[in-house]
């Protein structure tokens, strides 16, 4: 019966296929010779999307919110987010912090504050709404185990430790900085591009969309991207192959630390080593004396993530209202169609408190 229904409720024109026929026989040959199959022959059927078809999916799928991240063309990888800042601010929903982009004058202290990126609304048009309003808002339209997923890996997030990379040119390096830091916890990252007119391959396939759930942010030069990491209470330890260098299993990484990874050939830049607070390395057994800087900075935040669990318990270290926060970022980052239900959320929010003549 769901057989039938499925070719009822959709055009055989939307079928993406070949067909394959046999030479038909219209009568037995006569002949006592074996009669050998002609070769089969492809027939390829156009690919045509109907109105219908359309409907019908949405019906099959109810109310549940479609996650985009597969359904973005091919042109949408890692380079073009990060050529153009604009892409990159547009994963970012909630309202930011004033002290994201201010300079080290211009912002709050930090010293009894640990840094955190969001504040708890988000506007739709003149109407903020809170973060649990963002979440009751897109709930009825998430699947269980995608809300599952969301309170699991927000509950691991930490803004404790980031990564910066530094000048790389080869881009499927960043991609893979991307996947690992999402694969363990490490919500900020930082690219320094010290050549903007520099072109990167296309590895969007190496990042597996990472891109999508992390906090990046881009810098013309270490100077900037530096001040205002310590601005927000960050240590600079700049990874270095040298007599100067800490090994890095002899750092306490519960001390908020941003990791500096450099080019492929020349590592680190003289200008971001020397502002950097220490410089460490990872100890080398073997005949080579570097790693590949995608798998360096892996193992750099693996190592951060297990010290910081030996030494505080767990990785993760937001607040409960942090992780509302950012589960509210991750559920409007889900898919393009969240934005559009939070804004009507909105409207009927602003409708029932509007007074009555």
């Amino acid at each position: 019966m769901s057989t039938c229904r499925a070719i009822i409720r959709t055009s055989f024109s939307f079928v993406e296929s070949k067909f394959y026929f046999l030479p038909s026989k219209s009568f037995l040959s006569l002949s006592l010779r074996s009669q050998k199959p002609g070769p089969i022959s492809p027939y390829s059927v156009r690919t045509r999307q109907y109105g219908s078809v359309q409907a019908a999916i949405s019906l099959e799928n109810g109310n549940n919110l479609i996650d985009d991240e597969n359904d973005t063309p091919s042109k949408d990888n890692v380079e073009k987010l990060l050529t153009n800042p604009d892409d990159v601010t547009q994963f970012m929903k909630m309202e930011r912090s004033c002290m994201v982009n201010d300079g080290v004058g211009s912002m709050e202290s930090l010293s009894n504050k640990r840094w955190f990126p969001y504040l708890d609304r988000y506007k739709c048009g003149d109407v903020y709404l809170s973060s649990s309003e963002v979440v009751e808002a897109l709930s009825p339209y998430l699947m269980e185990e995608r809300k599952e997923r969301f309170v699991n890996v927000v509950k691991n997030r930490s803004y404790s430790v980031c990564l910066v990379v530094e000048g790389l040119s080869d881009f499927g390096n960043v991609s893979a900085t991307f996947r690992s830091a999402d694969a363990l916890g490490v919500q900020s990252v930082h690219v320094v591009s010290c050549d903007s007119s520099k072109r990167y391959r296309e590895n969007r396939h190496v990042s597996m969309g990472a891109e999508k759930w992390l906090d990046i942010e881009l810098w013309d030069a270490p100077r900037e991207c530096f001040n205002v990491l310590r601005s927000r209470g960050y240590r600079i330890a700049t990874t270095h192959v040298g007599m100067d260098a800490i090994s890095v299993y002899d750092m306490d990484w519960s001390c908020p630390t941003a990791i500096v990874v450099g080019n492929e050939n020349r590592g680190v830049s003289d200008e971001a080593l020397s502002l950097s607070d220490l410089r460490c390395s990872i100890p080398m057994k073997g005949m080579v004396d570097s790693f590949n800087v995608s798998v360096a900075a892996g193992i750099l935040m693996h190592h951060a993530v297990c010290d910081r669990a030996t030494r505080l318990g767990c990785n993760g270290d937001l607040t409960s209202e942090e992780k509302q926060i950012l589960l509210a970022e991750f559920s409007l980052r889900h898919s393009k169609s969240a934005i559009s239900i939070v804004h009507e959320y909105a409207k009927r929010k602003e409708t029932t408190h509007m007074p009555k003549l």
